[in-house]
């Protein structure tokens, strides 16, 4: 089965790992961030061994995230920088093909796991199975698997 495996953080997670720390998150030193990228490499790599690692990527940051809706009238609305707040957003992902959710589970169990800096806030690691049926033909779900 595939799963996507979520980190989170907040404008204030990057700019903090970048050395600017503030009042939600600790500023992070040049080894606190090189043990970050280390014990995420060695998820990566065991993953890639495995065979279970179908994706993985860091999200940039939050500021530079962009929504774009439409107004009544169709016109694109667009929104920059909507997480300006320090809100939680996805970090990063890993996308999985694992054979059960207790190892997927286990997997994200070693992401938390990774070290930080003593203050920094600490968020869930998210784990979603991946819709692989999607909706029958007759059920009251539409394409993206609402009701």
């Amino acid at each position: 089965m595939k799963y996507l495996v979520m980190v989170q953080g907040s404008q204030a997670d990057y700019e903090a790992m970048a050395g600017q720390g503030s009042g939600d998150s600790p500023g992070w030193d040049r080894a606190e961030l090189s043990a970050v990228f280390d014990h995420m490499n060695a998820i990566n790599e065991e993953l890639t061994a495995s065979g279970e690692m179908l994706d993985a990527q860091g999200l940039a940051a939050p500021s530079t995230t962009r929504f774009v809706t439409v107004d009544d009238t169709g016109n694109a609305v667009v929104t920059d920088d909507p997480y300006a707040v320090a809100e939680g957003v996805v970090a990063g992902y890993w996308l999985l093909e694992c054979a059960s959710l207790e190892r997927v589970t286990e997997i994200a169990a070693q992401v938390a796991r990774c070290p930080a800096p003593e203050g920094s806030p600490v968020y869930p690691v998210v784990v979603r199975p991946v819709d692989e049926v999607g909706p029958s033909p007759d059920s009251s779900r539409d394409g993206m698997g609402q009701a």
